[in-house]
């Protein structure tokens, strides 16, 4: 959440520095602002609302030939999203402006010590104390003054910082949300994602919790807070402008569902030793023995990646038989879990900056467990600072609502039960048998994805109703979940996910002709104890949405509808189920009128707590 661009070179500061807030609008923000250094010195513009707004409200006459600045999309956590609260914030003498990702946590109390001193505090947000902090500690050098105001706020922030006092430079840092420097030909940039820079370069530099940077259009220089000097690593970002582009879809959303085979196949390129039957997972970092030792795993996750966890907590107890526990990582750290040295804590995250996610791995680090990530984002901070892991590869996923990274997750995660099962009683032939399924998946969702119209038709007799329940069993209950938080998430439909036979302990009583329920009834053991869950809601007029097998002719004559899926291993079923769910909803939502990409209140990274 929030987004953060920073440039300086030779260059018209503002286009690019607008153009990269726009590649960040998919982060979530209610508000935007920019500010520029000119030679009259620093200009301010800021609005409530979105990008475009801000953008109508510069005049290119007063901004256009300023050479640097910063600019920033916020999501409210201190003071209302209005523009005053807007970022960037300046000092009273106006010759300092900030902008800032995260929260300062014991903002109150230096609130009053700045109005104790005389500073005239114009905001509700934690971040303006941060820009007077600075002016408070500035004695002629700017990197000095932002290095002694960090070393007395507690919490997190990244944070980009110009003067007009020091024209041609930018300080920046971070502890705890993600910065990251961007390298051009006489011009550096600096932004909270890559994807607000990669139209001007590639070569970037991930700044580490506890690092300053102090970027001209010819150099940088990082030090930590402490002043010592850092020599950091250079890479290359693989990822193509091209790929976050809408490449003629109506959102980025439908344009993730339908790029799902193509992350699905990317997600085991490579990963596969058919011959032996067994996955190569080399980024874990544990020899064969290490895997056999592991008896206990904790999957940890938010949101969608939990839901994620949950399938691979079915999976690897199944084919493994390794004890796992699924916690949410919100809670995970408050609720003093018991974490030894043989504990291993898997880390689940789209961004790998998921700040829950970052700190319940740091939580399990501390009592001498290994930990291990699963993330989409290379460079990620969850990523950076894990002892192994796995890539997912899925590509940069601009909606909020994340679709392809969700199956590439559960891929990765099946990938892990298959290794760990052979490392213990899964023969060869086996692991053959779950890995040629799994290589039969990309091509499966493919066919799914061409009943797209189909879906879209039952989306247009639904989408006006107020509440769905979503219905599965075993492994795909969790698969319920993700389908009823994808449609509240973009449609505002209350919608709730439950296990097929709790729903006569209570959800019942909401079912009538005006509750439409889907229901995950696929051809397994519990496929009869589903029908009757099924003949249960048809028995109070519900109105009924099957995903089934192909060739299930039965179901039909008892629901509503139905949509065919092709057959699969059965703890694999969650990667083709999950495909109807995430069209149904977005076509729901289109039809609502919602804003799809760019759900309400909600943000891509959720970098507080």
């Amino acid at each position: 959440m929030c987004g953060i661009v920073g440039y300086v070179g030779n260059k018209k500061a503002l286009p690019i520095l607008i153009s990269g807030l726009k590649r960040l609008e998919y982060r979530g923000y209610d508000s935007a602002g920019i500010a520029l250094l000119s030679k009259n010195g620093l200009m301010v513009a800021k609005s409530a609302g979105k990008i475009a707004r801000l953008e109508s409200s510069i005049s290119p006459e007063d901004f256009g030939n300023c050479s640097q600045g910063i600019a920033h999309t916020r999501w409210a956590t201190h003071g209302e999203p209005n523009q005053i609260n807007a970022h960037p914030h300046t000092d009273n003498s106006g010759e300092i402006a900030l902008v800032h990702n995260g929260i300062i946590e014991n903002y109150r109390a230096l609130r009053e010590f700045l109005i104790q001193r005389g500073y005239d505090i114009k905001t509700d947000t934690d971040t303006e104390i941060l820009v007077h902090l600075v002016r408070f500690n500035y004695d002629g050098d700017l990197t000095e003054a932002v290095r002694a105001a960090l070393n007395q706020v507690d919490g997190t922030y990244g944070i980009a910082v110009v003067s007009s006092l020091h024209p041609g430079t930018i300080v920046a840092s971070r502890m705890g949300s993600p910065l990251v420097i961007g390298l051009g030909n006489d011009e550096n940039l600096v932004a909270s994602d890559v994807s607000a820079m990669l139209e001007h370069t590639n070569k970037v530099v991930y700044l580490e919790d506890g690092e300053i940077a102090t970027i001209t259009a010819e150099d940088y220089n990082v030090t930590t807070i402490q002043n010592v000097k850092i020599s950091p690593k250079v890479e290359e970002v693989t990822w193509s402008l091209d790929q976050i582009e809408k490449a003629g879809y109506e959102h980025f959303m439908i344009k993730e569902i339908h790029e799902q085979p193509t992350t699905l196949r990317n997600a085991i390129r490579g990963r596969i030793n058919f011959e032996e039957g067994i996955p190569r997972l080399d980024g874990l970092n544990l020899q064969y023995d290490e895997l056999r030792q592991i008896k206990r795993l904790i999957l940890t996750a938010c949101g969608t990646s939990w839901h994620a966890a949950l399938i691979g907590e079915y999976f690897i107890e199944e084919m493994a038989r390794v004890s796992v526990e699924v916690e949410y990582a919100s809670e995970f750290r408050y609720r003093s879990p018991i974490i030894d040295e043989d504990s291993f804590l898997l880390a689940i995250s789209q961004s790998g900056e998921t700040a829950d996610t970052l700190a319940a791995m740091r939580e399990a680090r501390q009592h001498g467990a290994t930990t291990l990530g699963i993330v989409n984002q290379v460079g990620s901070s969850i990523a950076r600072a894990s002892d192994g892991g796995v890539y997912i590869h899925a590509g940069p996923e601009i909606g909020v609502a994340s679709t392809k990274a969700f199956t590439s997750q559960v891929m990765v995660l099946s990938l892990l039960g298959t290794l760990l099962g052979r490392m213990r009683h899964l023969s060869v032939q086996q692991g053959q048998e779950v890995l040629q399924s799994l290589q039969l998946i990309p091509d499966q969702v493919e066919k799914i994805l061409t009943l797209e119209d189909q879906i879209k038709k039952i989306a247009a007799e639904y989408y006006k109703s107020n509440n769905f329940l979503y219905l599965g069993r075993g492994i795909n209950f969790p698969v319920a979940l993700e389908g009823a938080l994808k449609l509240k998430e973009i449609s505002y439909i209350h919608a709730e996910g439950y296990p097929a036979a709790e729903m006569k302990h209570g959800p019942i009583a909401l079912i009538d002709e005006n509750m439409p329920v889907v229901v995950i009834a696929l051809k397994d053991p519990v496929y009869d104890k589903v029908m009757s869950n099924i003949a249960e809601v048809r028995a109070r007029n519900g109105r009924v949405i099957a995903i089934a097998n192909e060739g299930d002719t039965e179901i039909a004559e008892r629901v509503n509808h139905v949509i065919y899926i092709p057959e699969t291993f059965r703890l694999l079923t969650p990667l083709l189920s999950i495909v109807p769910l995430q069209i149904l909803a977005y076509h729901i939502a289109v039809m609502r009128g919602c804003n799809v990409d760019q759900p309400r209140n909600l943000a891509k990274s959720v970098t507080v707590e």
